[in-house]
């Protein structure tokens, strides 16, 4: 017989049959395929549904703010939407990123560490590499928390910058798999890099891009949020959502809009030096820091704020008035998805998850400051930059400020009280960054400090336990990697419980470090992609030796910001945390170890032979 010349509605009988055939020998199909319909029973899956009541969640994930920048934690920069809810909630002061923007976004999202789900260093074909542990594509077998959730019934939205999408997949020609829509999120909209500008942003919305509206990005993607949690809670305002709100704040161009920009004139005057000593003062009256910590001296190369030139002292001061407006703009945007949630009805039933930063602040600001100055440009020197800087202060924080990040003296100030700063993986400044957590219904400690350590793939395991949602065998027929974090839940009852996640490894731009049981051991494998000047280096025939690295041994116990070096007094422990690294880099795909001048040089001869 000639299928051709079957009559359509028959074709459609045939098809609609041999699909109940495939269906018959799904062992998950639970009705009954007879030979005839009378013979037969009909089913349905049914759609997934949370049990009535479950909580929304929204986790927002600031990007590359200090620890000591807040109000919330101590800062000097007022930021009243956190201090609220931190007040009605809890505030950790021991939780910690991997140390810059990728590989903290891909293990906040899996719950796995960034090098086991091939986030060594970044998606962009410039800073990833052929391993497993570096090629920047999450697999599909370490699902995202907006996976999870969406297979368990939530709506799943994102918002602001996702940072994960391998460049050559970032068109609108896909593929998408490594997009937002490709990792579980229903609706999208922000940005695919790790930086973009906030007045021109590089805009998708879903799978396609989108022309930006004119308008500062953070106000657009607080609008687009409460545009997808509305249009839901109209369709089915029982459904519970899933929201990730990660603005690009305040990752350079720092830019606001003009009303902003001079709310905190002349307030920084005094400079880098007195803004630390405040903010540690702040800290112990607070109890965000022990009461017998002592500060750290400032960071190699940084000057003393009373040795600078007065051109200096205004241009520098101007670059942070824009920062600290930036920051305070950024917990307005906050603030008014907060006030909506408030007013719809919806806020008491929703845990609020805010981690402030995805790293410590930034360094690439070089020592004086940049305005439209790229990354890798060659450094200037100093009365040059500065001189330049001076002569265009008017641009710092506008729509033409497209690269404005602040000087290195403000990252270490909004660091306190640790040293260094972001890519240091060796250091607390680089990774320690506080958490909120929010939730109004449960939380009867208002306003407590939680010591515990903590880590970015703890989140997935807390929302999981918090929700009552186990770790899904499969998703979308895909068996999972078992989770690596630690649900931080035994904590938000019990302030004094001990810490459950006991060891955890760190390592950027060949810093690295490993934490166990309160013993940190951590070496700098000097030096990184670039000085402190911001010049590329060049070390295309420079041949490292990985093992003459100098290691540093910390009890954080005793001396939580790393002022005390016990290598030498204890060598059998640095001994035992070395080794532990290196077990961690086998388990967890770090190696080959890698530098990333070696990427970095490697992919530009490549492209020159093209």
């Amino acid at each position: 017989m000639n299928l051709r010349h079957i009559p359509f509605a028959v074709g459609i009988i045939l098809g609609t049959w041999a699909s109940l055939e495939v269906r018959a020998q799904d062992t998950s199909y639970r009705g009954t395929v007879g030979r005839t319909l009378a013979e037969s029973k009909e089913w349905w899956p049914q759609p997934v549904k949370p049990p009535a009541g479950s909580p929304n969640v929204v986790l927002i994930l600031l990007d590359d703010v200090g620890f000591g920048a807040t109000s919330t934690f101590g800062g000097l920069i007022p930021t009243p939407t956190f201090d609220s809810l931190a007040a009605n909630g809890l505030r950790y002061t021991n939780f910690h990123t991997a140390g810059i923007c990728a590989p903290t976004r891909s293990a906040l999202l899996t719950g796995r560490n960034h090098h086991f789900v091939h986030e060594g260093g970044f998606s962009h074909i410039v800073m990833s590499a052929g391993f497993p542990g570096w090629d920047g594509r999450i697999p599909s077998q370490d699902g995202t928390i907006a996976e999870v959730l969406r297979n368990a019934g939530y709506n799943t939205f994102t918002v602001g910058k996702y940072g994960l999408t391998p460049d050559e997949e970032a068109t609108d020609a896909g593929p998408f798999d490594h997009w937002p829509s490709g990792k579980g999120f229903d609706r999208n909209f922000g940005f695919l890099g790790s930086q973009t500008d906030q007045y021109q942003p590089d805009l998708v919305e879903d799978n396609a891009h989108v022309r930006p509206d004119g308008r500062n990005l953070n106000e657009q993607i607080t609008d687009k949020a409460i545009s997808y949690i509305q249009a839901q809670h109209k369709a089915a305002p029982n459904k519970p959502f899933f929201l990730y709100y990660a603005p690009g704040a305040t990752h350079a161009p720092h830019q606001v809009p003009e009303e902003w920009r001079d709310i905190y004139k002349g307030k920084f005057d005094e400079g880098w030096d007195v803004y630390r000593e405040k903010v540690f003062a702040n800290q112990k009256r607070l109890g965000i820091i022990p009461a017998n910590a002592t500060l750290p001296a400032r960071n190699p190369n940084i000057a003393a704020w009373t040795s600078l030139t007065p051109d200096e002292k205004k241009v520098y001061a101007r670059f942070m008035e824009i920062y600290a407006a930036y920051l305070t703009y950024a917990d307005h945007q906050v603030g008014r998805l907060i006030s909506y949630l408030k007013e719809s009805g919806q806020l008491d039933n929703t845990l609020v998850l805010v981690i402030i930063g995805d790293n410590g602040a930034s360094k690439e600001g070089t020592l004086e400051g940049t305005i439209n100055k790229g990354l890798f440009g060659k450094a200037d020197p100093e009365d040059v930059a500065v001189k330049r800087n001076l002569d265009s202060i008017g641009e710092i924080g506008t729509p033409s400020g497209h690269n404005t990040n602040y000087p290195l003296g403000w990252a270490q100030a909004a660091n306190a009280p640790f040293k260094y700063w972001k890519q240091d993986a060796n250091s607390e400044g680089g990774t320690r960054n506080p958490l909120i957590v929010f939730y109004p219904k449960s939380i009867t400690d208002k306003g407590g400090i939680r010591t515990q350590y903590g880590h970015v793939i703890d989140i997935l395991p807390t929302v999981e336990e918090f929700l009552h949602i186990p770790q899904p065998a499969s998703i979308r027929g895909i068996v999972q990697d078992s989770l690596q974090g630690t649900s931080l839940v035994y904590s938000f009852d019990h302030k004094d419980a001990p810490s459950r996640h006991t060891e955890q490894y760190y390592y950027i731009f060949g810093a690295r470090s490993v934490y166990k049981d309160g013993w940190k051991a951590e070496t700098y494998h000097h030096p990184d992609i670039l000085d402190l000047t911001g010049q590329a280096k060049d070390t295309t025939h420079v041949v490292r030796d990985w093992d003459k690295d100098v290691w540093e041994l910390y009890n954080l116990n005793t001396d939580f910001n790393e002022q005390v070096d016990l290598a030498k007094k204890n060598p059998e422990k640095l001994a035992e945390l070395k080794a532990q690294f290196e077990q961690d880099a086998k388990q967890y795909h770090i190696y080959p170890y890698i530098d990333w001048e070696d990427v970095f040089h490697r992919r530009i001869h490549a492209n020159a032979k093209l």
